[in-house]
């Protein structure tokens, strides 16, 4: 009876409207069940205004359970990269990175080497080789990591085109646990705890202990919504804490590049493109782990699939996207 009370006084107090678009985009989740185009789909959660309105798991899933969420953890990355510049332990996305990585540089080093600024490697122009796709595996079979990316050929000069690549992102790894003096797990626990519902659970390492930058990392669906709603709102918790500075945030969401596979613009760790007609911020990885953020609709959706075959050949990806026009569009109706 007290559970029955309690659900009856949020149906009174919540404005007609809020409650129609949480019943509508419900209804929308629940559709998603019989689609055999989503087949690998996991769960969805949906927040609107800082409230989680719709949620959703499949096959026995929930929103709530963890998820190796791949490469959307790039966005984490960088969003630590801005943390520490505002901490003093970073100039700069113009800060050339040799100089930290110096123990770690091949003999007779490529000049270039020492042009590879922080703001390359958060938006994939380092022009290093990509120890991504088909070089990962002999990539994290290497006895050092960070040596080994640092010592690939250059395809393209620092600054040039989009060379998506996992290497630079867990060279941001080690940078963040030498200027932050912890591991780069010990640092996002520490820097993100004011952020109601974040948790990271379980993170690879490579051989000398550096958690791996933008990839292996466990979060649920509902974590990684804290995470954009982070994002959504400035870079302040809902209790008005600035964790991440707005003005990264800004720079984060600047287009500096496209990715070659699917035309996306790309920023520091974040893609973007137009769906459902608005501007659309995401972290994407691998298997379809997604993390949308509308800020125009004051809306943020988290998707987590399964993990054992690519999104993007598949058109798996793109059905991850066309849900999303769905939602925007019964968004828009409220």
């Amino acid at each position: 009876m007290q559970r029955f009370l309690a659900a009856l006084i949020v149906v009174v107090t919540m404005p007609f409207s809020a409650f129609a678009e949480g019943q509508r985009l419900g209804d929308l989740l629940e559709s998603l069940r019989t689609r055999q185009d989503l087949t690998p789909l996991k769960s969805v959660v949906i927040a609107r205004d800082g409230q989680i309105v719709a949620e959703q798991g499949y096959r026995g899933h929930k929103t709530s359970e963890s998820a190796n969420i791949k490469s959307a953890s790039k966005s984490i990355i960088s969003a630590m990269v801005g943390i520490a510049i505002s901490k003093g332990l970073l100039e700069g996305p113009d800060q050339k990175i040799a100089s930290i990585l110096r123990a770690d540089l091949p003999d007779n080093p490529d000049p270039r080497l020492s042009e590879i600024t922080i703001g390359n490697l958060l938006s994939m122009q380092a022009g290093l080789g990509r120890m991504s796709g088909p070089n990962y595996g002999r990539w994290v079979s290497s006895r050092n990591w960070v040596r080994f990316a640092l010592a690939q050929p250059f395809d393209d000069e620092p600054g040039g085109q989009m060379l998506y690549s996992t290497a630079s992102t867990h060279l941001l790894s080690a940078i963040l646990t030498k200027v932050g003096g912890k591991s780069t797990l010990a640092l996002a626990r520490d820097w993100f705890e004011p952020v109601d519902g974040f948790r990271i659970g379980a993170w690879e390492r490579d051989p000398q202990g550096i958690y791996l930058g933008g990839n292996q990392m466990a979060m649920s669906a509902r974590s990684l919504l804290a995470f954009g709603e982070l994002y959504r709102n400035g870079g302040k918790t809902a209790d008005g804490v600035q964790v991440v500075p707005a003005d990264w945030i800004t720079q984060s969401w600047q287009q500096r590049t496209n990715s070659r596979f699917s035309g996306d613009g790309y920023g520091y760790g974040w893609f973007e493109r137009q769906i459902g007609g608005e501007t659309v911020h995401f972290a994407w990885g691998y298997g379809g782990q997604m993390l949308y953020i509308i800020p125009s609709l004051n809306l943020t959706v988290a998707m987590t699939s399964a993990e054992s075959g690519p999104s993007a050949r598949n058109g798996y990806r793109d059905a991850l996207h066309n849900v999303l026009g769905e939602i925007i569009q019964a968004a828009r109706l409220s």
